[in-house]
């Protein structure tokens, strides 16, 4: 029987760690908060099976400032920053404005950014491409799709975080070829994306909503997490769905029943999320703390 880490197991976790500068764990099923060690507006956590480490994106500055220098840490499983900047946008040949979701697609790492999808190389951080999706303002939540292609979510955010009604969900190959697989200024600002077998499943910022797309391009309504202000998305093998939330300051696990549970709360602005197959983790970076929390499940 698995139990939900409540508000009270959450904060004995923690205060069970030290409160040095960087905060580890050994490599046991206990908290590790990763702090004070550089991050700077972390968006997303990325596990990479491969290399055995965590790629965290950073915007280091707006969400939709093109500044030329958002970057990407390289994080051990143990909490230990192996680079700070292992791809930094101010380098030669290098675009990264204000990166936010990553995926990985055999051997390369896709990030979103503003309007650009960018391409790296998982060996070395090189870059191999940057992708333009026209008419979007916001690239947000990524997911890998079934063969050399990713699905991405237009947030539909502009200045000011005002609505830009680009809400958008598109489909992009790494040869740079794109195309829109909904586009509805009404969509709640989609952010989290999964692909579940062909089946897409969205949460949404703005209205707090969590629905499916059918291969059809039909949309269907899923249940309702409790609060909103949804990010970021994962699914776990053993089919549960976990939902980032900064409305609920929580992770929410969805089940195969349709009933919600709390894995963790008292999280400042959790967004998207990374799982650890491996040793049984999600990787949770909080938005406005510049930390990465890794919880077993």
């Amino acid at each position: 029987m698995k139990t939900a880490l409540t508000h009270k197991t959450f904060a004995s976790l923690l205060m069970a760690l030290s409160f040095s500068t960087t905060t580890l764990a050994t490599e046991g099923d206990k908290a590790i908060e990763v702090a004070d060690v550089g991050f700077a507006t972390p968006e997303s956590v990325e596990y990479d099976a491969a290399g055995d480490i965590y790629l965290v994106t950073n915007i280091n500055g707006g969400s939709l400032a093109v500044d030329g220098n958002g970057f990407i840490s390289k994080l051990a499983p143990d909490g230990k920053v192996i680079e700070l900047k292992w791809i930094d946008g101010a380098n030669n040949g290098v675009t990264l404005n204000a990166p936010k979701g990553a995926a990985i697609v055999g051997d390369n790492l896709w990030v979103t950014d503003i309007d650009q999808v960018h391409v790296f190389a998982l060996s070395d951080g090189q870059q191999k491409k940057s992708i333009k999706i026209e008419g979007s303002t916001f690239l947000n939540g990524i997911t890998p799709g079934a063969g050399d292609y990713v699905y991405v979510t237009d947030s539909g955010l502009s200045e000011g975080m005002a609505p830009s009604g680009s809400d958008a969900i598109y489909k992009v190959w790494a040869s740079g070829k794109y195309e829109v697989i909904v586009k509805d200024k009404g969509m709640g600002r989609p952010n989290g994306i999964w692909d579940d077998n062909g089946r897409l499943v969205v949460v949404t910022f703005g209205s707090g909503k969590m629905f499916a797309i059918d291969r059809s391009g039909r949309q269907i309504a899923l249940p309702t997490p409790p609060h909103d202000g949804l990010d970021g998305l994962v699914k776990l093998a053993d089919g549960r769905f976990l939902i980032s939330s900064w409305g609920g300051s929580a992770i929410y696990a969805l089940d195969k029943d349709d009933n919600f549970t709390t894995l963790a709360d008292s999280l400042d602005a959790p967004a998207d999320l990374g799982v650890d197959t491996k040793r049984q983790r999600v990787l949770i970076p909080l938005f406005k703390q510049n930390k990465v929390v890794i919880l077993p499940f």
